[in-house]
């Protein structure tokens, strides 16, 4: 009976379609609450040995790197991370800051200071990152290591190992 077998099959996948529907449901569902930022922990104060260079541009004589020890990924989904930029003058300038991937948005936390203490940023509110210049230290980590091509990284280590491996 070859109408059966047919039957038998469109049967056997009618729980795999339904779940598929349920699936998009609760995804539907997810996107229609509002965004809740988690409150950022500030990090311990960037040690040499574990900041990690970055490229921004050949434009530029700055040196920038991020703390590797520093980076996390919050349940908000907001990436997290220290960043250290080194002057062709030999200022040296720490800033805690975070990054949201799905609206290419950055916010900075706080400033870093000589001795080794953070103060905390005050209406440091989040800031589109897309029409940043050329030189911008938040639109390479955006673009070539924490959202590569509009996705997410996991974890620290995912952040760390793209670091490492440098741009593009």
């Amino acid at each position: 009976m070859p109408g059966m077998k047919a039957l038998t099959a469109l049967l056997m996948c009618l729980p795999l379609v339904a779940h598929a529907e349920w699936i998009d449901f609760e995804r539907d569902f997810e996107e229609d609450k509002p965004w809740v930022e988690v409150a950022a922990q500030l990090p311990a104060y960037p040690k040499p040995e574990n900041l990690i260079p970055f490229n921004v541009s050949s434009a530029t004589r700055n040196r920038h790197f991020v703390d590797a020890e520093s980076i996390s990924v919050a349940p908000d989904l907001t990436i997290r991370y220290t960043v250290v930029i080194e002057t062709a003058g030999g200022a040296r300038n720490v800033s805690f800051e975070g990054m949201r991937c799905e609206t290419g948005e950055r916010r900075l936390y706080a400033y870093g200071h000589p001795g080794g203490t953070w103060s905390k940023a005050r209406n440091a509110g989040w800031e589109d990152i897309k029409m940043r210049s050329l030189l911008s230290y938040q639109k390479a980590l955006f673009e070539d290591h924490f959202c590569r091509d509009g996705i997410r990284i996991r974890d620290r280590e995912e952040a760390v190992k793209s670091l490492r491996r440098g741009a593009r």
